[in-house]
């Protein structure tokens, strides 16, 4: 082997897999002496950072196309193997699915570390892990308790498994570091990681006054900086927390917090200092701790809760496990093992030697030996010859999601519906539509890792606000337009406009990430969807279905809200029982504005309630609806919104809109979700590529100067205002295309080729 890549993460955030990263590529340099190692750093939205000099390639954490520009990359450079430090909440897209795309298109062995192997994963982290499994030679993990998980849970083959050990630094004994750290005569507690609420070290902290009473000289350490993911939630309230129950308790004077990141040097620094170790975590199913396989190494006395990881590391006395959440366990296994020395020089020696099998460069020898068979299996079934893919075999680029004129047309009251060219206009104020539209786009970006999240939970607290505010709950009505003086304009907005809104609600409480969003958009939601029951409108009706949907991602249980899916659903396959014929397969004898809605409502309900009848409607429906909406030429041409096309009539032609190629969009490839046909990937795309200037025109819509969308194309120009409809619809399209893009898209016919009716 000459050339080796590993694929880490070098971002503050992910400070364990960074240090971890870099320790790797150190052992691996020993261990494989003359192989060019080096590392794929993982960047967040184009910030910078200092990396280690063995990083020679970043990828933006959300954009898809840097993972595409990376195979290539590592392609091109003839590595001859590639090393994935793999853990949630690296890699971007659902799950983390972005790294597939990466993964999909390497022609050399892979050999993937899991620092998480969950028992329970949600869908989308099953489906990641499986196919890193399939695309993976060999999949490495860090205890037998992960090797377990992933032959019962995902189905891997024992055979495909190599149990490396977490490596561990030198760590030697000098008798100077607590002068050094100030602690000089004490008997030093330390827990070392970032903070965040798991860590239970306020348990520690309740255990001291009773620990301080045996033993006055003790001293707790807490170093590490707060998580920043906590740090973004809720700031320091953890950390402040526990500074305040140390003063109410009286230990202050026993405590010392070091809030920041350490380096390698320093962390030896305090270990050599410490006594006794402790990991109070509050997750049972936690399967590896850097910080715990640091301390055991070292040689340290610990004290652990029985997390798994912990069981296997402190087995056979080579640490104490204690209750969960038991400040009193703690307490006594602390004034037990610094009243008994000998005890705990025991402990240490048998921590210790357990611990020579960890060090980097054993380690680096045991991944070196994971490679060699990776290699072996990797030439044993390669093809014959590699041949580069062409665009046909791989999806083209797409726009990177901005919010920049999202945010440019909204104000502290919500968004304006219009602008004139890019510039909000005023003299219209707002919409309920509108602001809906927005919050159900602010739900999908949460929902699926947001390169901003901060701004995203912004705006859509400022979307949600608004939309509570429209609702009349003496009527239990929304009020749609208001004026940009807050007035309301009626006393009662449309039913479309009501069905829209429960649509945004049931995203938030389906997808949402803290539950005050979610408790008032469960009040409202309940309020609102009576009202229902009395509204005629097919789109309402559809709307609201689609909104249902998003509710049960968190109540399916709930049979008040089942009760009305099926009424509802039952009411549009009616409408659309009475109405069609052979030539008209659809719901009215009209098709006008936001069509491919109806469709896609009766496909997912007829999904979700194993109703065939109701399925195959749908799919009836939307299959017509594309012959309608194709050009001569087989580009999506929506139905005119001046005239819209009546039974035994002509389409019209113009003009254009963009909510009827998002309606498209979403439709078609919830149909590829329900059947799997390949062909609607590729409709799904087709409609999308209308904003990207497959139109009689040729031209654009989406503005990338801007990050809006143009109003939409009339006969001989495109309409130059970029409102807040036409962008929200433009983004939520992209969105959707931009997830399905994580699917396997391999095979998938040219234009050429594919029928589109």
């Amino acid at each position: 082997m000459n050339r080796l890549a590993i694929i880490g993460n070098h971002l503050p955030r992910h400070c364990g897999i960074a240090t971890f990263t870099t320790h790797l590529a150190e052992a691996l340099s020993t261990a494989l002496p003359g192989v060019d190692s080096f590392v794929l750093a993982m960047n967040d939205a184009g910030r910078r950072h200092s990396y280690p000099s063995r990083v020679r390639f970043e990828i933006e954490e959300a954009d898809i196309e840097s993972y595409r520009r990376a195979a290539d990359f590592l392609n091109v450079n003839q590595v001859d193997l590639l090393s994935v430090q793999h853990e949630y909440g690296i890699f971007g897209g659902k799950a983390g699915a972005h790294i597939l795309t990466l993964l999909r298109e390497l022609r050399m062995p892979i050999v993937t570390t899991l620092h998480t192997v969950l028992s329970a994963p949600n869908p989308a982290q099953r489906a990641v892990i499986e196919e890193l499994a399939r695309l993976s030679s060999r999949l490495i993990v860090m205890s037998a308790s992960g090797a377990d998980l992933l032959r019962r849970v995902h189905g891997v083959s024992s055979e495909q498994i190599d149990l490396v050990p977490h490596g561990i630094p030198h760590v030697p004994v000098d008798v100077g570091s607590k002068e050094r750290l100030g602690v000089d005569g004490k008997t030093v507690i330390l827990t070392f990681g970032l903070l965040s609420r798991d860590k239970g070290i306020e348990h520690v902290i309740d255990a001291l006054p009773a620990i301080l009473a045996v033993h006055p000289d003790i001293v707790y350490i807490i170093l590490g900086a707060t998580h920043p993911h906590v740090v973004e939630h809720e700031g320091e309230a953890y950390r402040l927390m526990l500074e305040a129950r140390g003063q109410q308790l009286g230990v202050a004077g026993s405590m010392i917090f070091h809030n920041r990141f350490v380096s390698q040097d320093e962390l030896t620094e305090f270990l050599s200092a410490t006594d006794i170790y402790i990991t109070p975590y509050l997750q049972p199913e936690q399967i590896t701790s850097g910080t715990l396989a640091y301390a055991v190494g070292a040689g340290k006395s610990v004290i652990s809760t029985p997390y798994i990881y912990a069981r296997e590391l402190l087995a056979e006395g080579r640490g104490v496990l204690i209750p969960w959440r038991d400040s009193s366990a703690i307490a006594r296994e602390v004034i037990a093992l610094v009243g008994d020395p000998d005890r705990r020089r025991a402990m240490c020696a048998r921590a210790a030697a357990y611990g020579v099998g960890m060090t980097w460069p054993a380690v680096g020898e045991r991944y070196a030996e994971s490679f060699a068979r990776a290699r072996t299996e990797h030439r044993d079934r390669r093809r014959t010859a590699f041949h580069a893919q062409t665009l046909a075999g791989r999806p083209a680029g797409l726009p990177d999601m901005t919010l920049k004129h999202v945010r440019a047309m909204t104000d502290d009251t919500g968004m304006l519906q219009h602008a004139v060219f890019s510039v909000p206009r005023y003299d219209d104020g707002y919409c309920l539509d509108d602001n809906a539209r927005a919050l159900l786009l602010m739900a999908l970006l949460e929902d699926a890792g947001a390169d901003d999240p901060a701004l995203v939970r912004t705006l859509s607290s400022r979307y949600l606000a608004f939309v509570s505010y429209a609702f009349d709950r003496a009527t239990g009505r929304f009020r749609n337009f208001l004026s940009y003086g807050r007035h309301w304009l009626e006393p009662r907005g449309s039913e479309d406009s009501h069905g829209r809104a429960l649509w945004a609600l049931g995203a938030i409480i389906g997808r949402a990430g803290d539950p005050d969003r979610q408790h008032l958009a469960s009040d409202l939601f309940h309020a609102a969807i009576p009202a229902v029951t009395t509204f005629t409108s097919p789109r309402a009706w559809a709307f609201t279905l689609l909104g249902l949907d998003e509710y049960f991602r968190a109540f399916q249980g709930d049979s008040t809200a089942q009760a009305r899916r099926e009424e509802l659903a039952d009411r549009l396959l009616g409408l659309f029982q009475r109405t069609s014929r052979p030539d008209w397969p659809w719901f009215e004898d009209s098709v006008t504005y936001c069509n491919g809605r109806l469709a896609q409502a009766l496909i997912v309900s007829g999904d979700r309630m194993n109703r065939p009848d109701m399925l195959e409607a749908g799919m009836r429906a939307l299959d017509w609806l594309i012959s309608v909406q194709s050009s001569p030429d087989r580009q999506f041409a929506a139905i005119g919104s001046s005239g819209f096309y009546s039974r035994g009539a002509v389409p019209a032609a113009f003009d254009q809109q963009p909510v009827e190629a998002c309606a498209m969009v979403s439709a078609c490839l919830d149909a590829y979700r329900v059947h799997g046909d390949k062909r609607w990937l590729f409709r799904a795309r087709w409609a999308f590529n209308w904003f990207l200037g497959e139109n009689h025109l040729q031209h654009w819509l989406f503005d990338s100067a801007t990050g809006g969308c143009r109003d939409g194309l009339h006969v001989d120009r495109p309409n130059q205002n970029q409102g807040a409809e036409a962008t929200l619809s433009f983004l939520l399209a992209l969105h959707e295309v931009r997830a399905s893009t994580a699917l396997d898209v391999a095979g998938l016919p040219v234009l050429a080729q594919l029928s589109l009716t």
